[in-house]
């Protein structure tokens, strides 16, 4: 595994009806939107992930955590650990899970403020939440780095 710094990652916003994927390099800092994954009631089509994985070869995966404003877990927290866990099982990747409080709520007002459709039942933010997890996750590794 390349050095803390240098890793590749991809990350996950978990949902019931879609996941999105980003993925980013560690090095430059930043994300970029990948897919938009079906699920059904919070199921991949595991060999469509399985292919993703292949193609983008990722050191690490970080999936968002949506915990509740006054840091309590709640039912999706539960899912998205599990689909972290289901990952990390099948495939043996490195899983971290970040917070993700607000990435939605942050991406759908970068689609609205860029003029993009309202929506976001039909047309996801759910690829631009998790560039936004992936960043987050990003700037908790250069402060750990105390850079």
């Amino acid at each position: 595994m390349p050095e803390v710094g240098n890793r590749r990652v991809l990350a996950f916003d978990f949902g019931t009806r879609r996941i999105g994927v980003a993925s980013g390099q560690e090095l430059l800092g930043s994300g970029q939107p990948v897919a938009m994954l079906p699920a059904r009631d919070g199921i991949p089509d595991w060999q469509q992930l399985a292919h993703l994985l292949e193609e983008w070869r990722p050191d690490l995966v970080v999936v968002g955590l949506p915990l509740n404003m006054d840091d309590t877990e709640n039912e999706m927290c539960a899912r998205a650990r599990k689909f972290g866990k289901r990952i990390h099982g099948r495939f043996h990747l490195p899983v971290e899970m970040v917070d993700e409080r607000l990435t939605s709520f942050e991406a759908k007002g970068e689609v609205m403020a860029a003029g993009g459709s309202r929506d976001f039942g039909r047309h996801g933010v759910d690829d631009r939440a998790a560039v936004l997890i992936l960043e987050t996750w990003f700037g908790l590794q250069r402060e750990r780095a105390g850079q």
